[in-house]
């Protein structure tokens, strides 16, 4: 079995360039048992993700035209914002940062075709000093994703645009989590991670079943949202 390999893919070396009102409860009110039923089944089913390709190779690639700002105010106007770590070139940060989390995220995808994915950055924008320390926000990073045969060069999913969104505690939160060790490094890293195995993957949903019955995989689609895993 190969190994996955990851290249080192700067922007100079690929030219790519890459945040009603509620109704009144009654007492009298009668109990909505369908609703509840409904409830019930939702609770019940399953959501399983299996892989659909044998990940070889990882490429990501931060052109060096995206525009960096170290600006401390609310919103930066820029491609890359991101003070997760020491101040230093952001490009070659984010490119870390995607390599681990692209890692990671396919290092158990060995079944069906082999492929190289590719990833593009055109967005990553995290949260300034003045945004992480008093309302909080949101890591927003956005890519380009290719999926080729690795034994053709063939595109077999693709170029197609994917957005990865979670949440950046602000305040007090912010800082009970860096004194957690849930830096801003591992909150993009486990967002990205769960993002890029849910785009490689395809979702089943498992069918609520009685004790008599065998579970149901429904048609398989992609997840809208997936809980960030553990690192």
């Amino acid at each position: 079995m190969k190994a996955v390999r990851i290249f080192l893919a700067l922007g100079l070396a690929l030219g790519l360039s890459a945040c009603g009102s509620p109704d009144l409860a009654s007492r009298n009110a009668p109990l909505n048992t369908s609703n509840l039923s409904l409830a019930s089944d939702a609770a019940q089913k399953r959501v399983v993700l299996s892989s659909q390709y044998n990940v070889t190779e990882i490429r990501i690639a931060v052109p060096r035209a995206l525009t960096v700002s170290e600006a401390n105010m609310f919103y930066p106007s820029a491609d890359i914002v991101w003070r997760g770590e020491p101040l230093g070139d952001r490009q070659m940060q984010v490119h870390s940062i995607f390599t681990d989390a692209f890692g990671m995220g396919a290092a158990h995808m060995k079944s069906g075709p082999e492929v190289i994915v590719e990833a593009e950055v055109k967005r990553f924008h995290g949260v300034t000093e003045k945004t992480r320390y008093t309302v909080g926000g949101v890591f927003n990073m956005e890519f380009i994703l290719t999926v080729r045969s690795a034994q053709t060069g063939e595109i077999i999913d693709g170029p197609r645009f994917v957005e990865a969104n979670v949440k950046a505690a602000g305040g007090s939160a912010a800082i009970e989590e860096e004194q957690a060790g849930r830096t801003q490094r591992v909150v993009v890293i486990e967002a990205l991670r769960a993002k890029i195995r849910q785009e490689l993957s395809r979702q089943y949903e498992m069918a609520p079943v009685s004790r008599n019955s065998a579970p149901i995989a429904l048609t398989p689609g992609r997840l809208l949202e997936q809980s960030p895993l553990p690192l």
